[in-house]
């Protein structure tokens, strides 16, 4: 069977990967350049979208910022899966808000700003302090900003100002606030739908960000009374899609109630912790959801924490003796995600202490919230 991803980034390469034992052929295609690619060697294997639609049995997405004539091309096509509104909706915050109300999970209050009128208003509803998110194009942290006191209004609205004028998105583009919420820590949920509603979803993780990009993602702990939250809140939000493949759900944890901060329709940077800790990775179990194979179990089978490679950092070898290492043949530079490490244990006490071993092994600089994961396993 040939899937073609939209996207030739690491998540469709580590599709392929997953995909090669099940005689599953994954091609890429370059939102940007137009070629069809293997998505391992990057080898150019044709040009245009038509031909890569003519070529699969099954089209999905690796990311949701994609225009939206493509995902049109895509649907129909009638290959397409999660399908056109999923990834609009994962892309587009007004969307994804309306997509939690319908569904009725609980999330953050909320007022759609388009010029200063709306801006004043969401001042006057929801109040100081403030989150403001672009609508379209924002992730790992970019276009948002944060009013923490009434001396930054104005400072905050020229900048939302400016950036509404400049975005190529034009008047699709606007800004969404939401109410500040004194959350305890982030958790994510990564789950697999397929075509009859069956569901597989995998323990809940904990992430830890810096600069608002994913530092550490641990999935060691049991919270029976969270995971039964989150897994109602997926069950409703992948209902209300009529969803097909993995989804990820953020939670903010508020002293014991999960409140949904955002959706991604596709596999997830916090899920990359299933490809040693779980029975069927992420990657496999989106494949087997969107070409109509039975799901694999989510089931975790030792605890595990997955670490990013960000930015122009290089790892010893010596990481290799007691982790995992993914790397994702890409460029380094500032902020980018290169690659990421796994590391497993037969007890979370034990995690913690080769988290420690990792952390000495590292450039604390390069790895900020290493060690903070680490004291956090063994209280």
């Amino acid at each position: 069977m040939n899937v073609l991803v939209l996207g030739a980034g690491q998540l469709a390469r580590m599709m392929a990967l997953a995909g090669a034992p099940l005689n599953l052929k994954v091609s890429a295609y370059d939102v940007r350049s137009g070629n069809l690619v293997h998505p391992v060697t990057l080898e150019v294997l044709g040009h245009g979208l038509e031909n890569g639609i003519a070529g699969a049995d099954i089209i999905t997405a690796e990311f949701e910022h994609i225009a939206p004539d493509i995902l049109s091309t895509c649907q129909a096509s009638g290959k397409f899966s999660p399908g056109e509104e999923a990834i609009l909706t994962g892309g587009d915050r007004r969307k994804e808000k309306a997509l939690l109300d319908k569904a009725g999970v609980n999330n953050a209050r909320y007022h759609t700003i388009q010029n200063r009128e709306d801006f004043d208003t969401a001042l006057s509803t929801i109040g100081v302090p403030m989150i403001v998110k672009s609508a379209l194009d924002g992730y790992d942290g970019k276009g948002q900003w944060r009013l923490k006191s009434l001396d930054d209004i104005e400072p905050t609205w020229r900048d939302i100002a400016a950036f509404l004028q400049a975005s190529h998105q034009g008047d699709r583009q606007c800004v969404i606030a939401e109410e500040f919420v004194p959350f305890d820590r982030e958790v994510s949920l990564i789950g697999a739908r397929n075509a009859n509603g069956e569901l597989e979803v995998y323990p809940l993780t904990e992430n830890i960000h810096t600069d608002g990009i994913l530092s550490v993602s641990v999935a060691a702990g049991e919270n029976e009374a969270l995971q039964t939250q989150a897994e109602a809140m997926f069950k409703a939000v992948a209902d209300a899609l009529d969803y097909v493949g993995v989804l990820a759900i953020e939670f903010f944890d508020v002293n014991g109630t999960l409140m949904v901060n955002e959706i991604a329709p596709r596999v997830h940077n916090s899920g990359h912790w299933t490809q040693q800790g779980a029975e069927v990775c992420q990657f496999e179990n989106h494949l087997r959801a969107v070409c109509n194979l039975p799901l694999g179990s989510a089931a975790r089978i030792r605890p595990t924490a997955m670490i990013n490679i960000v930015g122009e950092v290089t790892v010893p070898d010596e990481v290799m003796r007691i982790a995992h290492v993914h790397w994702y043949d890409k460029a380094p530079r500032p902020g980018r995600k290169i690659g990421h490490i796994n590391v497993c244990a037969d007890t979370t006490a034990e995690l913690s202490i080769i988290l420690k071993d990792l952390a000495s092994l590292l450039a604390e600089n390069e790895f900020p919230a290493l060690k903070d994961a680490a004291s956090s396993l063994s209280k």
